[in-house]
């Protein structure tokens, strides 16, 4: 057998390398493995805040049979291991005859579950705002509805975008679950690469490098949105 072994189309010699040639060398790989993580946090956020802001609306709103609904989807998502969820789309709906590829699988399980958590931090938002500017809709004439698309929601934006700057740096983090139904992201990647070069510790030391710029990252975007909302709350 040859003592050279590639992953992702970057060769490893199987001699010892010292840790800044192993991490030059395995960079690539895990930054190609990262470009996926991001794409999962992104795609799951974005599908999640859609699905979560209908259903803390429907809670809210406590619209007769949907609302039981969404309260028992979000107590069924935040109550079982994101792990199991996965399991369950990838593995056990094929059996009643609904399949999904590896990528779909992993987006729809994050977006579910992060969907679950980011529409309590919006119902908490909605419930934060004063009573007073539900009033003040009303007095000029909107419905319920125009009041909650034109005065609440956004106010509620406001007040939710520390939780869902937090949800998503979760986020970022929980797609490493993903790996477990081979998809490429950054921790698959990681762990194909110390099977090729058997140096666990820098490249899981790499890899926590990398998921803690990505988040740091986010936490700076976030630090941002909440100067330019608070600026615009002001004027």
């Amino acid at each position: 057998m040859s003592d050279t072994a590639r992953s992702g189309g970057v060769a490893f010699s199987g001699e010892e390398m010292n840790w800044m040639e192993l991490l030059q060398t395995a960079l690539p790989v895990m930054l190609a493995g990262a470009g996926y993580t991001l794409m999962f946090a992104v795609t799951s956020m974005v599908l999640g805040l859609a699905l979560g802001f209908a259903v803390a609306l429907l809670r809210v709103a406590r619209v007769p049979v949907l609302a039981p609904i969404a309260a028992t989807y979000v107590s069924l998502m935040r109550g079982t291991p994101l792990l199991v969820q996965i399991f369950v789309i990838y593995y056990g709906l094929p059996s009643v005859g609904i399949e999904f590829s590896p990528v779909p699988a992993g987006i729809l399980a994050l977006t579910l579950n992060v969907a679950a958590y980011l529409s309590e931090s919006m119902r908490g938002a909605l419930a934060g705002v004063e009573r007073g500017q539900w009033d003040a809709g009303l007095s000029l004439g909107f419905t319920w509805w125009q009041s909650m698309r034109y005065i609440i929601a956004p106010q509620a934006l406001r007040l939710a975008v520390p939780s869902l700057a937090n949800s998503l740096i979760s986020l970022i983090k929980d797609t490493s679950l993903v790996s477990v139904i081979t998809v490429g992201e950054l921790m698959l990647a990681t762990k194909d690469v110390i099977a090729q070069t058997f140096q666990p510790l820098p490249l899981y030391l790499a890899a926590a490098g990398i998921y803690w710029l990505l988040s740091f990252l986010f936490e700076r975007v976030q630090k941002r949105v909440e100067t330019r909302l608070a600026v615009a709350h002001r004027h």
